[in-house]
């Protein structure tokens, strides 16, 4: 077994700390990866808080992170020492049901295994993530960096940048289509960049006027405050997609309302309570109201390489490991353009 330096959640009232995990050397088709760099996820503040139940502590968050292999199992092909390499939000799923076969691990039948807070298949092992300085992962479930995308401008990309193309991709965003993000925050100005980077006219809606030279700067072609009521009377029928990632309480139908005739409007924000949504606001116009999770493996090294074509990546501020209780609080106020990213080499060699 291999010691391992990592920070982790005591408990959800508790500050994380630094802790000493184990890792196992690779099995057969499994890769031993060295992490140089690991993002922030405000899904990691909700986790280690316990916020959607069923935590596992001590957790080890992180699930956008970026290294390089240090060793391969016997059987491995896809992946060689010194690879640059990253892993995403899951590292395992059956592999055997109708989603798995149609590279959508993300909505395999059996649950894909999450990179950290969950158990690996078959076992009562917990998973850990990457706030730590080495992980063990399949092959299968890895994934290559291209060149041209700095490492540490990657690591958001295995969430916040899969998150945000996968509905772009499926929906079928094309060139000229009008295109609105709700919220720039680390999901919003990646959609922003990804949306422009595929010939979308984008428009940025935010509560906060501050952001509008940002969204400019990120590729936007308008920004529009919403905390002018007035905007949505004069903007109805204006889009023909609204990627949505706020997870605050909002009003579903005040947005909707700014949609085309089928026009689309995807939820990638996860509010609190439900959200009443009236059917007005979807038949009047034969409107959707969708939403989306990640994506699978395929389809997260498609995007890496479409980052990597158009010269996308995520903006980062890169922090120490011990000012990681500090960038949560940060993260709560708004406080960050747009990533946080550990620098993991601040744990200490293992």
């Amino acid at each position: 077994m291999l010691r391992t330096p990592a920070y982790a959640a005591p408990s959800a009232h508790d500050a994380l700390a630094p802790i000493t995990i184990e890792r196992r050397e690779p099995r057969a088709h499994e890769v031993l990866i060295d992490i140089l760099y690991c993002g922030v996820c405000h899904s990691d503040l909700h986790q280690v808080r316990d916020e959607w139940g069923g935590a596992i502590f001590p957790m080890v968050p992180g699930h956008e992170i970026v290294g390089r292999v240090a060793a391969v199992g016997a059987g491995v092909t896809r992946h060689k020492v010194g690879d640059a390499v990253g892993v995403g939000c899951f590292v395992d799923s059956c592999r055997e049901c109708a989603q798995c076969r149609a590279g959508e691990e993300q909505y395999c039948e059996q649950g894909m295994t999450a990179t950290y807070n969950d158990r690996e298949r078959g076992s009562d092992v917990p998973t850990h993530g990457g706030y730590s300085t080495r992980i063990v992962v399949d092959e299968q479930y890895v994934l290559r960096i291209p060149d041209g995308i700095a490492l540490e401008r990657a690591a958001p990309l295995l969430c916040a940048g899969i998150t945000t193309y996968s509905p772009l991709r499926h929906f079928g965003v094309a060139p000229g289509d009008r295109v609105a993000v709700v919220g720039l925050g680390g999901l919003g100005h990646m959609a922003v960049k990804l949306a422009s980077a595929m010939g979308a006219e984008v428009t940025v809606l935010s509560t906060s006027e501050a952001k509008r030279a940002d969204a400019m700067a990120l590729g936007a072609h308008a920004f529009l405050s919403t905390r002018e009521r007035s905007m949505f009377r004069q903007h109805a029928g204006t889009f023909d997609y609204i990627v949505d990632t706020v997870s605050a309480q909002h009003d579903y139908n005040a947005y909707l309302n700014l949609l085309k005739v089928d026009g689309t409007m995807i939820l990638l924000g996860i509010p609190e309570d439900p959200t009443p949504v009236g059917a007005f606001s979807l038949v009047t116009k034969r409107r959707r109201l969708a939403g989306s999770m990640i994506g699978g493996i395929r389809e997260t090294q498609e995007m890496l390489d479409f980052c990597a074509e158009h010269g996308v990546a995520a903006d980062v501020e890169i922090i120490d490991i011990a000012e990681i209780n500090r960038a949560y609080e940060r993260m709560l106020a708004g406080d960050v353009r747009y990533r946080f990213v550990i620098d993991t080499a601040t744990l200490g060699g293992g």
